[in-house]
């Protein structure tokens, strides 16, 4: 079942265009993991999906109606994102942070009810931030800030839920347990997760769909064992990639990879030297 798609959207910044003509269908209640290089347009298709930025061609849908003409509260109750640099927790607490994702649900007079309060402390606690409530946000480590800001993001109670590169600034154990809090509410509440990350290994052990892009343009999309392979690795990171399988999770994951470009480039700085060499011998 597809709830969310795209057809045929182009994005751009000015002149530029970012994101061409990508056509993707988000599989509904799985997670999908969208990689690829720096600047490829991920996060330029995260926010034209979510309708921060308008795209300039084509459309995005949602359960059949295009998102740039619904209604901005009813298209919030369905989709929330994390940004990649979150902004704006500047003098508030957690707890209140946190109770920005019940806007949706809150009538004229912006009260927050008991179910929102409810809410807010689930969100707070199943993310390990629920001692940090009453703490002023700009207080805390870059990993609990991020950690708050998913909370918010939680709090939204929406079936879908983007996120951009939701793992900077966490160690690695921090890391581990954001995946698994979002694996966690996708097998136990069906909620669909779409996601950017970097690591490919995390891409494959947590994603059940992935989306990889070079230039704005999809090289491939697929499941891990189709996306995670070494020819599409190459076009789109310009890596000589080892493939082999996580013993864990039966997944592929990249157990090695040479630089293509860097191969090439210190190859082509050495060919002096050897004629030089060679010069020098004969």
């Amino acid at each position: 079942m597809v709830r969310l798609l795209t057809n045929d959207v182009s994005v751009g910044y000015g002149d530029v265009m970012i994101v061409k003509h990508l056509s993707v269908q988000i599989p509904d209640q799985k997670i999908t993991t969208i990689i690829g290089s720096n600047g490829c347009g991920k996060s330029t298709l995260l926010k034209a999906i979510t309708r921060i930025i308008s795209h300039q061609s084509g459309s995005v849908l949602l359960d059949g109606r295009d998102i740039s003409k619904e209604n901005t509260k009813i298209l919030a109750k369905k989709m929330a994102i994390l940004p990649q640099t979150p902004e704006g927790a500047a003098g508030l607490t957690a707890g209140e942070l946190v109770s920005y994702g019940r806007f949706p649900y809150q009538n004229g007079f912006g009260r927050l009810t008991k179910k929102d309060y409810e809410v807010i402390d689930w969100a707070l606690e199943v993310t390990g931030t629920l001692e940090y409530k009453f703490r002023p946000v700009d207080a805390l480590s870059g990993g609990q800030r991020q950690r708050v800001w998913i909370a918010m993001a939680l709090a939204q109670e929406t079936d879908i839920i983007f996120l951009d590169e939701p793992t900077t600034y966490l160690d690695m154990a921090h890391q581990l347990e954001v995946l698994e809090l979002l694996q966690r509410l996708n097998r136990e509440q069906q909620r669909t997760i779409i996601m950017v990350l970097h690591d490919l290994n995390q891409a494959a052990r947590f994603a059940d769909y992935i989306i990889a892009l070079k230039d704005g343009e999809m090289v491939k999309a697929g499941t891990c064992a189709e996306v995670i392979v070494p020819e599409v690795l190459r076009e789109v990171f310009q890596i000589d990639a080892v493939i082999g399988r996580d013993p864990r999770t039966n997944k592929p994951m990249c157990i090695t990879y040479n630089l293509l470009k860097g191969e090439k480039q210190q190859h082509e700085k050495n060919i002096p030297a050897l004629y030089a060499h060679a010069g020098s011998a004969y």
